[in-house]
């Protein structure tokens, strides 16, 4: 399990769906840290982390977030993102750092 980086709006949502990942992880005994932040936020944060996901809403900025970090960054499928679908969410941080 790599670090990753959750990023919305405004890091609301992301807290509700990093709640539910660290559950996952935890539950499936895997390692790592995953934080939420707003979209302002993350340019303070990204060096201590592996990957960034982006929330559906600000998916439109991943080109530019990916540029700004040189991290591997993907945004998160909307329906997995409403329902909280966390094995689909680690699958698509596990293919970015493959």
């Amino acid at each position: 399990m790599n670090e990753h980086i959750i990023v919305c709006a405004g890091g609301m949502s992301t807290s509700i769906l990093m709640k539910k990942l660290q559950q996952y992880r935890d539950e499936h005994g895997a390692a790592g840290q995953i934080k939420a932040v707003g979209l302002s936020a993350y340019e303070d944060v990204y060096q201590d982390y592996d990957v960034i996901l982006m929330g559906p809403q600000v998916a439109y900025r991943q080109s530019e977030v990916q540029t700004a970090t040189g991290l591997p960054v993907a945004a998160i499928p909307p329906l997995d993102y409403a329902v909280g679908d966390s094995a689909h969410i680690f699958e698509l941080a596990a293919s970015l750092v493959q």
